[in-house]
């Protein structure tokens, strides 16, 4: 607390007279400048004696006033200045002393008693300290074992006062006296003083560091100081307190740098955020002592900011450990760098001080002083840390011959290593692998030589593993990565086997009410197949995968199944395995149309058309839809008329077109959602219409190539007109036109349109417009040969070009 003044025991005790009944003082004592018993006593050529240190002050003031030099006494001149050191007297003073502090420490110990007085308490503390101070030699005296146990004593007392005094006198008894500090470091008054840091008032909790502190400059006495629980994690907090006073701040840093000594106290240390003395015995220490470190470092939790920092001090430390011969040093050198490159930016600070190649020879390196499997294992771990921080690892050369981490060289041997290993190990290389193939400028490198190695079908074969959770998640990262790039060899491979297809519905379909990373990267690798590929959607059927993928979508949609972290990305692969069903209505027609009939297909996706920013699942669901609804003019059921009666049969004139209820307007059955996937039933045209507005292209697309399903050939495509008008649906469509994103829009969209300018007086209101006729020139000028066709026949609708067949037939 400032101001309060520093409690290292110099200050006075406020009095300079000596208590009744103490041996008496004598006149000759006394300095008659100071007015107090003299120390250095020295006389004058006129006989006077004075303190030295005061007459020598005097003669400097008659100096600086320009008066001649003369006794404080007569005030007569001196002609001899000098100054005779008065021995006898001085003896006698300090024999008066020791008899004097010996009667005070007699009257001391019969006073530090817990039952007495407060004030009679604390005046013998203060003549302890007043003779530990000014007379050193009867320090002797002063090392009685019993004395320095009573005030110990004193610690237990209720009254803080008394307790802050015990302990500024302690730190004065024990300065420079290791009898003291020994006999103070007896039973538990160490921990009791501990215990005031935290329970003390400020100027309590001062004087409890300066006690430590004397009692941490006698190596010895570290390793106690630092075995008392939370001592270490208390001074630790007083460095870095914003609210204690500077002289306890610097009191317990000094502390901490005494107790440095103890390497068990480093350790400690470190443990309490206080790293930088592990850092500098890593780097300056014995090699045992570099060895203890880096091993305690390895297991050692840090937070970011702090690998970053580690990093940058002692990481090329490290490397060079890790490149001796010593298996010891390399093993705690291999642990410490793997607790450090789990972060992104220590992870850097690592690249670029040199752990890659050291890294790669310990990986491949066969022969004398290679690692043994299990330090392999770190070497793989430290690598798959590193490369999953997205690095350009294509520039840091690992290799003799300038090759880099995604050389095929490299790769090569990864993956042949990852052949030839235990699961342990071969969970961290996949686990490389998974972090070089989440990188946009690697993967097609990982891919190559997996299709030149052919590796992939030993990679599918992990994705069976039961015993070893974490390399079974490797794998199925690993393949999910390179899924958009070998789509059609996973699928042979998965096809080929019941095994691991199997496994991956297994794991997506797991009774958790949590997803997990496992989950998402399962489902993501199954939704990256081709989707065409009707073996493998027959597959999946009749293993019941649709089903339970049904299941988890209702349950995340109902918010029975969560997880944050995951749920978006597995939400969008269930829902991508689940459209490709859609895929098989034309070719395998029994079993996939009965499928998506008894769960009501079209409705989930009609629901998951209405995910709002998450454009995944909006495009998958509306490209489901379209391929749903180009099956509804198969399945809609087309009613039986009943045959006209006799009369009618006769006179024909008669009879009336019969009235059938309940007729499709477009597909001119009977249509329903469940049965024949008609979106007019389903009302999904105004919910895609909402869609054409979206920002993504590739989600307007499939909304508009769904809504193009109603105006196909053998539909009324008047009627199909007519639906999306009332749903607002032609301005939009005739903005996707105009906006041009990208050719496949703008394709569809002019097939869209020539069918919506059939319609005349819709094509007489667009033909008003020259941005929309502008367009479908372009289109006929510019696009592909049956796209100009077809803008041609829109250019017809609206005039802009003359229907000659028409006139050739009227001249006929």
């Amino acid at each position: 607390m400032a101001g309060s003044g520093s409690w290292d025991g110099s200050q006075s005790d406020n009095s300079s007279q000596f208590e009744p009944g103490i041996d008496n003082i004598y006149e000759a004592f006394i300095c008659p400048l100071t007015k107090q018993v003299m120390h250095n006593p020295v006389t004058l050529e006129n006989g006077q004696t004075f303190e030295c240190e005061a007459i020598e002050k005097w003669f400097q003031e008659c100096r600086d006033n320009g008066r001649p030099l003369s006794c404080p006494i007569t005030s007569k001149e001196l002609s001899i200045t000098d100054l005779s050191p008065s021995i006898a007297l001085r003896n006698t003073i300090e024999e008066w002393r020791a008899r004097n502090d010996a009667l005070k420490l007699d009257i001391a110990r019969q006073s530090l008693y817990l039952g007495n007085a407060e004030t009679n308490v604390l005046l013998a503390l203060k003549n302890v300290r007043e003779i530990c101070r000014n007379i050193r030699k009867i320090r002797q005296r002063v090392r009685n074992p019993q004395l320095v146990r009573l005030i110990t004593d004193m610690l237990k007392s209720s009254s803080h006062e008394v307790r802050y005094k015990a302990l500024q006198t302690l730190q004065v008894v024990v300065e420079g006296d290791e009898e003291s500090k020994a006999i103070v470091a007896e039973g538990d008054t160490v921990r009791t003083i501990v215990k005031f840091l935290s329970q003390e008032p400020s100027k309590g909790r001062e004087a409890a560091v300066s006690v430590l502190f004397e009692l941490s400059k006698s190596e010895a006495l570290c390793e106690k100081i630092g075995s008392i629980r939370g001592a270490i994690i208390l001074l630790v907090g007083l460095t870095s307190s914003k609210s204690e006073n500077v002289s306890t701040v610097e009191k317990a840093d000094k502390t901490l740098t005494n107790l440095e000594r103890s390497e068990e106290n480093v350790r400690q240390m470190a443990t309490n955020g206080r790293l930088q003395p592990l850092l500098a015995k890593l780097l300056e220490g014995s090699p045992e002592t570099k060895v203890s470190m880096a091993f305690y470092l390895g297991v050692l939790a840090l937070n970011n900011d702090v690998k970053v920092i580690v990093a940058q001090t002692v990481g090329s430390s490290l490397i060079d450990l890790m490149r001796t011969r010593d298996m010891r040093q390399r093993e705690a050198a291999l642990g410490a760098l793997n607790n450090i490159s789990s972060f992104e930016g220590s992870a850097k600070v690592l690249i670029n001080t040199g752990i890659l190649p050291p890294l790669i020879k310990d990986l491949f390196y066969v022969g004398p002083n290679q690692l043994p499997i299990r330090l392999k294992e770190v070497s793989a771990t430290i690598l798959a840390n590193i490369v999953n921080i997205g690095y350009e690892f294509d520039k840091v050369p690992v290799g003799p011959h300038h090759q880099t981490l995604v050389s095929e060289e490299i790769v090569e041997n990864l993956l042949q290593l990852t052949s030839n290993t235990g699961p342990e190990i071969q969970g961290k290389l996949l686990a490389v692998l998974v972090g070089l193939t989440s990188c946009p400028n690697s993967v097609i490198n990982v891919v190559s030589a997996i299709r030149n190695s052919a590796a992939i079908i030993s990679l599918v074969q992990f994705v069976e593993i039961h015993e070893n959770d974490d390399l079974r998640l490797a794998s199925i990262k690993l393949l999910h990565n390179i899924s958009p790039h070998m789509s059609e060899e996973l699928a042979n491979a998965l096809r080929g086997t019941v095994g691991q297809l199997g496994s991956l519905v297994a794991i997506i379909s797991e009774n958790t009410t949590t997803i997990t990373e496992e989950q998402a990267a399962a489902a993501g690798l199954l939704a990256e197949l081709p989707e065409r590929d009707l073996g493998l959607t027959m597959r999946l059927l009749r293993e019941g995968a649709f089903e339970k993928i049904i299941s988890k979508i209702v349950g995340i949609r109902q918010g029975e199944i969560r997880g944050i972290r995951f749920e978006r990305t597995f939400l969008e692969g269930l829902v991508s395995i689940l459209a490709r069903i859609t895929f098989a209505l034309t070719k395998e027609t029994h079993h996939a149309i009965s499928f998506c009939r008894e769960n009501n297909i079209t409705s989930h996706f009609l629901d998951l058309l209405q995910s709002n920013s998450q454009d995944n699942i909006q495009m998958a669901s509306a490209i489901a839809l379209e391929n749903l609804s180009l099956e509804s003019k198969n399945l809609t059921k087309i009613p039986e008329l009943p045959p006209p009666n006799y009369c009618v049969s006769i006179f024909s004139c008669l009879s009336k077109p019969p009235v059938v209820l309940g007729i499709c307007k477009i597909h001119q059955g009977i249509c329903s959602v469940r049965e024949s996937f008609c979106l007019v039933e389903g009302q999904a045209v105004d919910k895609l219409v909402d869609l054409l507005d979206h920002e993504n292209e590739k989600v307007v697309g499939p909304a508009l190539a769904a809504l193009s399903t109603l105006l196909e050939d053998g539909l009324d495509v008047v009627q199909g007109v007519r639906l999306i008008d009332e749903a607002d649906g032609i301005t939009p469509i005739l903005n996707v036109l105009l906006e041009n994103r990208t050719e496949n829009l703008r394709i569809r969209a002019v097939w869209m349109v020539e069918r919506i300018l059939r319609i005349e007086e819709i094509a007489r209101e667009v033909g008003e417009e020259q941005k929309v006729t502008a367009a479908l020139v372009d289109a006929f000028q510019n696009a592909d040969f049956r796209t100009r066709q077809i803008a041609e026949k829109a250019l017809r609708h609206i005039d802009k070009i003359p229907n000659f067949s028409g006139i050739f037939t009227n001249i006929g």
